[in-house]
């Protein structure tokens, strides 16, 4: 597959501002739709998707508003609770990372309810956050100050874990509640027990960018390192199993599919004109989707289809993969 051939995207939906972090929820909202929120500067926006592949009567994709955040500086990472659904009594709870070293957890009943707390402690950029995703009531976080961080809901530090170089990915498995999955800088993906807070196990590659944990293998762990990505068997070796180049540029983001364990998204960091995104199938030697959008940032799968969300200049780009 040639660079050239790259697909528009199969939907799009347009936004007032341009889109720095998308994220759809992993989680079943209770409802056929599901949750997506995406954030920019100043603003989060939590609402529903439904897509054609889902509901015949749908063209395309319909997305519903429902509810709009002011958020007071530029969101750069944002995670979703378990406890978001919109079944029963309706709950939004997310957590959002910013460039003032702090996280604010945001929940709303989307009728009167909204609060916002904010939680200190990290000394420089925050990189990536996650729920804890069976009963949400912990979050962990890492950042360059060389720290994984588990907080409660209260905004107390539960553990402070130390890294030897910045952290870039924290991943939670709902299959292994008693780990975290810390990726650091220098290239070294370790895996901690919670409850003795000690590392049990590390992989390693080259400089680090971004990894991910396969939610429906957990044996599975995958990374962006320089131009490459890496996937490990973490049974097998601490050394990668599979190592391709694939963006020109130094790749962006990795992330596994949410419903096929074989598939896997990449993106280049956002080059003069556009942004590419890679769409990787194991086995096949060559991306099975390149699509490619402006100023692309962000990277998220939905929950059942084999379906990515990135965010762009005044929309949101979703590509279909058929399988």
């Amino acid at each position: 597959m040639q660079e050239d051939s790259s697909r528009s995207p199969s939907y799009t939906v347009a936004c007032e501002d341009y889109v720095h972090v998308v994220e759809f929820s992993p989680f079943t909202s209770g409802t056929p739709a599901s949750l997506l929120a995406y954030g920019g500067n100043q603003y989060v926006v939590v609402g529903t998707c439904l897509f054609q592949e889902e509901d015949v009567e749908i063209e395309g994709v319909e997305f519903n508003v429902l509810r709009a955040f002011h958020h007071e500086l530029r969101v750069d990472a944002l995670a979703w609770s378990p406890e978001s659904r919109l079944d029963r009594i309706p709950t939004i709870r997310l957590c959002t990372a910013a460039a003032d070293r702090k996280l604010r957890l945001l929940t709303s009943d989307l009728q009167d309810r909204h609060e916002v707390k904010v939680m200190e402690g990290h000394t420089s950029y925050i990189n990536h956050l996650v729920f804890e995703p069976t009963e949400g009531k912990q979050i962990a976080s890492v950042s360059d100050d060389h720290t994984c961080r588990v907080w409660d809901l209260d905004g107390n530090e539960s553990t402070v874990l130390r890294l030897r170089s910045p952290g870039m990915s924290v991943c939670w498995h709902p299959e292994e509640v008693f780990k975290l999955m810390v990726a650091e800088k220098k290239g070294t993906i370790r895996f901690y027990d919670l409850v003795t807070q000690q590392a049990i196990l590390s992989l390693d590659c080259g400089t680090l960018i971004s990894a991910d944990w396969c939610l429906t293998n957990t044996i599975k762990v995958g990374a962006v390192a320089g131009n490459d990505w890496l996937i490990w068997d973490i049974t097998r070796s601490s050394y990668p199993q599979e190592k391709r180049p694939a963006h020109i540029d130094k790749a962006r983001l990795f992330k596994w599919s949410r419903a096929n364990e074989n598939l896997f998204a990449t993106t280049g960091c956002p080059g003069k004109i556009s942004s590419q995104l890679f769409i990787h199938h194991l086995g096949h030697p060559q991306p099975v989707m390149i699509g490619s959008a402006p100023v692309g940032s962000g990277l998220s799968w939905h929950r059942t289809l084999p379906l990515c969300a990135v965010g762009g200049d005044r929309k949101l780009c979703f590509w279909m993969t058929e399988m």
